[in-house]
C-alpha cells in the first residue's frame, strides 16, 4: 500500500555522508521535530534527475525555506558515496542527501519501482513530499519516471 497524506513515515535507516564519512541515521533522526521537503529520485546522475529535478531544488532553496521549511532532503536508492559525489557536482551543498541503498524506504512507502528493464534494478519512484515531524502533509508522485513536473520545485512551492 502506498503512503498517503496524513500517514507517518516508516522507520528505516538511511546512510548520510558527514565529514567523518558515512553515518547511519534513522527516520526519527532525520525527520523528528522538523518540517522538510523530501524529494525522491530514481537515480543520481540520470538525465531527468540531474538536468531537471535536482537543479530546480538547488535554485528554489531560499524560496522553499522562506515558506517555513527547515530543510530540503533528496533520497535515492544510490549508495551514500554516489549521492555525495552527485551533490557536490550539482552545487547542492545546502541539500541533505539520504541514501536508501537497499530500497528499504522506497519499499516501505509503497513507492518503489522496478528499473530492471533499463539495467537499474530496484529504484524509488520520483516524488516530492512535505513532511512535518514525520507525518506526510503533501505528496506529489510522478506518473512516469522520466518526468519531473508534479514533483518539481515549482509545483511543491505552490503547495506551501
Amino acid at each position: 500500500m502506498t503512503i498517503q497524506v496524513g500517514d507517518r513515515l516508516p522507520q528505516v535507516t538511511f546512510r548520510v555522508m558527514t565529514a567523518e564519512g558515512p553515518v547511519a541515521k534513522t527516520t526519527d533522526d532525520v525527520f523528528k521535530g522538523r518540517k522538510v521537503a523530501l524529494v525522491a529520485v530514481p537515480g543520481a546522475f540520470t538525465p531527468t534527475c540531474h538536468r531537471n529535478h535536482l537543479p530546480g531544488y538547488v535554485q528554489k532553496m531560499d524560496e522553499i525555506k522562506a515558506k517555513g521549511v527547515d530543510a530540503v532532503l533528496v533520497t535515492s536508492t544510490n549508495d551514500v558515496f554516489v549521492l555525495d559525489a552527485w551533490g557536490k557536482s550539482a552545487g547542492a551543498e545546502k541539500i541533505e542527501f539520504l541514501s536508501d541503498g537497499n530500497g528499504d524506504f522506497a519499499k516501505a512507502l509503497g513507492l518503489s519501482m522496478d528499473g530492471s528493464g533499463f539495467g537499474l534494478g530496484l529504484r524509488s519512484q520520483r516524488y516530492a513530499m512535505i513532511v512535518e515531524d514525520g507525518v506526510v502533509k503533501v505528496l506529489n508522485v510522478e506518473d512516469t519516471p522520466s518526468k519531473a513536473q508534479v514533483s518539481g520545485a515549482e509545483n511543491l512551492l505552490k503547495s506551501l
